[in-house]
């Protein structure tokens, strides 16, 4: 990968210069979360561009995604990136509150540039960046995706011919879990004003009432369903907008509760009806035959079905297709992104489509940002715009804990700060802090990168006990050496270099062979020794825990390892893959027949069993199984989650060759397509997933006087009922 400073720049052409008059666009991502990859995705797939930079201050998230897309030039600030190479545009893919600014950078470097919606969060912020486009001759696009659905585009079409009529009502739904409101971040832009809400997501409904009606006229606001949030923050989950537009009314519905997601359009006309399924790519025209009322009825319904089913078939060919790299349009939804992008690169002979234009973009946020006003919030809600200072700790910290926002990582330190100790956190994102009592006196949090040396070396200051419980977010295994292992290594050498006196990581039951034929697991068993035929996170962690115990033996590294089980509570989700593989949140293929006893384990027991880990006396070298005295099977554990739902999943067991069959069709379609990543299929992994080999924690119970939950009714509430109220929102208010 080339560095920044390695790349003069090349002379910039006048202002004038028209995007268009290059054969080659030279292209840049700014931001490399989620949606730069769609975005890197769309580019490879335009012939005419070329993406030959991303920028994101996570330097190790930006090269990350310049190394799946063979990207040269990484930087980390606006400036590196303008003088690293000579671009064309530069794609913003930053947070909403980053946009105006960032553009406005951009365009001073006569730069065009398109922008992931929302384009600014004022109209006023919208206009100004279209005057300096307009003054500097540069192009601006702000990409509202959902636009350029292949199901929303049918829509238009129909709409355009006159098979509708005139429209006499539209109703935007939009039904879809927001995974930040339950598990944070919670000091995001998004979730610092309740308002804040309406201009991230309601572009997406309000740009396609609008696209559809023109401006909106007068509309009624009411949002409810509020919970209060860590920070202090109340987020409404429920918004409904109603109102007119001429003679025509429409219905903006959004909900941000864990459910059946849906994302609809729905168009009554004088002449027919028509619905845009989103979420599933399936259109919808519904035009009277010239039968009478009954068989007309008959005809729509056959007309319907034939339509829904025609469709469907498409959708899986196209997916299909797309795996074999025979189609670019597997995804509707990196289609939509892709349409809008091609278009913004359009040839100066093409009319420039308005729905990209800032004005539509302007127009929308107006919109967006009224909804906020009218729904007339208490203004208690709003927090201040400077966080008040938190305290100091009144004692300098002897525990660092890495990993704290996760899971189980902020048990431990509520159970530190019980037993009257100070700890120092140190994380990437603090804002996924979940509870009050972690933002107390007695926690000092560090925000910092832990692969970081000089930030790990300054947060080990002072430090005597350390908890690895981090982990790498990761999918490859080449990522997993990187920022797995690697990265464990760095945390024990320099753990080892501050003089620490217990170094405590959390490895995996994972890291077990666990299927049918296996002996009892105590903690002198060793680890899977065919390892390598086993999942990345499990090969990772077993490959860390061998560095570790290298590092005792060798150096001294006063380690002590704990594997916890299947680890479930409040805080973390209810659909555990730890019982099978979950989709849509109402879907579980259990593994196998989900008749054995599963190494469950409450998240307190795990906590306590690490905070013991700390004290107890002479176990450096020693390994811990914490596995908890209630075991379930998977059928009994489907059956409580039912239980506190009051619903029926679309649960089955499910023999393990099934999804080791599966597994090899994926491995047989990567090769021919020469996928980078071709790992063979294991059975024997797929087997452990069972679990069907019981677990021995006599050590854990002896050494660390470790006593977990053997109440059954108090650990399914606590394990199964408490966590699905909270998931689902249950009885939240």
């Amino acid at each position: 990968m080339n560095a920044i400073t390695s790349v003069k720049p090349a002379p910039k052409s006048d202002g004038q210069r028209d995007l268009q008059s290059r054969a080659v666009l030279r292209v840049a991502l700014l931001g490399a979360g989620y949606i730069a990859d769609w975005h890197a995705k769309a580019i490879a797939q335009c012939r005419r561009l070329e993406l030959v930079a991303v920028c994101d201050r996570d330097l190790g998230r930006a090269r990350a995604l310049a190394a799946r897309f063979g990207v040269p030039i990484v930087s980390q600030s606006i400036d590196e990136l303008i003088s690293a190479t000579r671009l064309d545009a530069v794609h913003v893919l930053l947070p909403p509150e980053l946009h105006f600014a960032a553009a406005g950078q951009l365009l001073d470097a006569d730069l065009d540039v398109f922008i992931e919606k929302p384009m600014a969060t004022t109209a006023e912020e919208c206009a100004a960046l279209a005057r300096a486009a307009s003054d500097r001759r540069r192009r601006v696009g702000v990409g509202h995706n959902f636009l350029f659905h292949r199901s929303f585009e049918r829509l238009r079409r129909d709409l355009a011919a006159g098979l509708l009529g005139r429209i006499d009502h539209v109703a935007v739904t939009w039904n879809k879990d927001l995974p930040q409101a339950r598990a944070g971040p919670f000091d995001t832009w998004l979730l610092c004003d309740p308002r804040n809400v309406m201009l991230e997501i309601g572009p997406h409904a309000v740009g396609q009432a609008i696209d559809l009606l023109g401006p909106l006229g007068d509309f009624d606001v009411r949002a409810s369903d509020p919970v209060n949030l860590p920070s202090g923050v109340k987020f409404f989950r429920r918004w409904q907008v109603q109102g007119l537009s001429g003679t025509a009314a429409f219905n903006l519905n959004f909900s941000f509760i864990p459910g059946f997601a849906e994302h609809i359009v729905h168009v009554r006309g004088t002449l027919g009806t028509a619905t845009a399924d989103l979420e599933r790519n399936i259109y919808v025209l519904r035009r009277h035959s010239r039968l009478e009322v009954d068989f007309d009825r008959f005809a729509l319904s056959q007309s319907e079905s034939f339509a829904r089913g025609g469709q469907s078939v498409a959708n899986i060919g196209r997916y299909l297709l797309s795996k074999a790299r025979l189609t670019r349009d597997g995804n509707a939804y990196g289609s939509s992104i892709r349409s809008g992008i091609e278009r913004f690169y359009s040839s100066p002979a093409e009319e420039f489509d308005s729905r990209l234009s800032p004005d539509f973009a302007a127009g929308v946020i107006s919109v967006c940002g009224e909804i906020g006003l009218r729904a007339q919030l208490a203004g208690p809600t709003l927090p201040a715009k400077t966080p008040a200072p938190r305290a100091a700790p009144t004692q300098t910290p002897r525990t660092l804990v890495l990993g704290a926002t996760g899971f189980i990582g902020q048990e431990v330190v509520r159970q530190l700060v019980a037993c009257g100790q100070t700890v120092r956190m140190m994380a990437r994102a603090p804002g996924k802090l979940s509870s009050s009592e972690l933002r107390s006196e007695s926690v000092e949090i560090i925000r910092g990168d832990i692969s970081n040396i000089s930030a790990l070396d300054a947060a080990l200051e002072g430090i005597d006990y350390v908890y690895h419980l981090a982990r790498a977010n990761v999918k490859t295994w080449p990522d997993y050496q990187s920022q797995e292992v690697a990265v464990t290594r760095i945390v024990a050498e320099r753990s080892l270099a501050a003089g620490v006196k217990r170094f405590v990581y959390t490895g995996t039951i994972d890291s077990y062979y666990a299927g049918a034929g296996a002996a009892a697991i105590t903690e002198d068993i060793p680890l899977d020794p065919r390892i390598e035929r086993r999942n990345y996170y499990a090969r990772a962690k077993a490959l860390s825990e061998d560095l570790l115990c290298a590092m005792h033996r060798e150096k001294g590294l006063p380690l002590v390892i704990v594997r916890p089980g299947i680890v479930i509570g409040r805080g973390g989700s209810p659909l555990h893959w730890g019982v099978g593989m979950w989709r849509h949140d109402a879907t579980c293929l259990i593994w196998g027949k989900g008749e054995n006893p599963l190494p469950l384990v409450l998240v307190e027991d795990v906590a306590a069993g690490l905070v013991a880990a700390m004290s107890a006396e002479g176990i450096e070298g020693a390994s811990f199984n914490l596995i908890g005295d209630v075991r379930l099977t998977a059928k009994q554990y489907i059956g409580a989650v039912e239980r506190s739902l009051r619903g029926k999943l679309n649960a089955k067991p499910t023999p393990i060759v099934r999804f080791y069959a599966a597994d090899v069709a994926k491995w047989v379609v990567k090769l021919a397509v020469r996928h980078h990543d071709c790992r063979r299929p294991s059975y024997r992994d797929w087997a452990s997933r069972t679990q069907r080999t019981p677990f021995d924690c006599s050590r854990a119970k002896t050494q660390l006087r470790w006593r977990p939950t053997n109440d059954m009714d108090d650990f399914v509430q606590r394990g199964i009922t408490d966590p699905v109220n909270e998931f689902f929102g249950l009885g939240v208010g």
